[in-house]
């Protein structure tokens, strides 16, 4: 293991969804399972809404994400869990990891346990638990008081909500809150804003965990502005979002890319951007900068 400032934490919780999560847990995976990635499953699109729509389950398809990232590359799990169905029949355009993640759900008493016997198949020490075993769609209200429903409905607002909510509102995963009661550093981000990162928080018993906690957290800034109704919000009105759902624990520090190393209060510019895709984290640079924060808030 190296010798990461980072490695001085006893539990790391990362939250969020899709392709952002999936990006710091494969790079921070070197921690083994003292990480815990807290993930969204309000996801109302593609295949996952498919099955959400036909098979009423939660939105499976972060949490692939998240377990395709983490495994070995290359390797014969990682591509099968990744496999996307052509043609034109009613497998058309399904991910073959939803239905193997839905099918072991069936099989077993509980979401989390078909989860964990994925990580197990494909040797993943990072802890993966879905924000609630429960199915619920994300909620955004308008100004005039109109509500908007689906994950991908809110992405495709232009206005700018006033809220969110989830419909309906469901419990907690338990492990997911003790994990992060356990927790001495939270990660939030990057992602959607509105549709990955605060949908966990809008758990009353996460939020509450959070909020009690002595963890320090720390916001990861995307790298391209997203395409939805997030984009107009500056960082001081998703500060101010954070601070509605968590009462008054703040985020103690922000990660954004930048040309070079430098910190003012609270935020930390580092070279963040992958040379190979503009808009992915490099993920050397993710744990040197986190390793920098981590020096700092230590």
């Amino acid at each position: 293991m190296q010798d990461y400032a980072l490695n001085q934490f006893t539990n790391v919780v990362a939250i969020g969804g899709g392709h952002g999560l999936g990006r710091v847990l494969s790079s921070l995976s070197f921690l083994g399972s003292k990480l815990t990635g807290i993930v969204a499953t309000t996801d109302n699109g593609g295949s996952t809404g498919r099955l959400r729509q036909e098979q009423d389950c939660i939105a499976w398809g972060d949490l692939r994400n998240c377990l395709s990232q983490l495994a070995s590359r290359p390797s014969v799990g990682s591509m099968l869990f990744e496999y996307r169905f052509g043609g034109n029949s009613e497998l058309s355009q399904h991910n073959l990891g939803n239905l193997i993640l839905l099918a072991l759900d069936e099989l077993c008493v509980r979401p989390l346990e078909a989860v964990n016997l994925i990580r197990n198949m494909l040797s993943i020490e990072t802890q993966l638990i879905p924000m609630s075993e429960q199915p619920t769609h994300l909620v955004a209200i308008q100004s005039c008081g109109s509500r908007i429903l689906g994950e991908v409905e809110v992405d495709e607002m232009t206005e700018d909500p006033i809220a969110l909510s989830l419909e309906p509102m469901v419990e907690a995963t338990q492990e997911a809150y003790i994990a992060i009661e356990n927790a001495d550093l939270i990660i939030l981000g990057p992602g959607s804003f509105l549709t990955s990162i605060m949908p966990p928080l809008l758990l009353p018993k996460i939020s509450e965990a959070i909020s009690q906690s002595n963890a320090k957290i720390v916001l990861i800034e995307n790298l391209t502005e997203e395409p939805s109704a997030a984009a107009n919000f500056s960082l001081e009105k998703r500060l101010e979002w954070f601070k509605q759902v968590l009462g008054n624990k703040a985020v103690d520090h922000v990660l954004c890319d930048g040309e070079s190393y430098s910190t003012h209060g609270h935020i930390t510019h580092y070279p963040l951007r992958s040379r190979h895709h503009i808009a992915l984290h490099d993920r050397k640079g993710l744990i040197e900068a986190l390793s920098l924060v981590a020096r700092r808030e230590l």
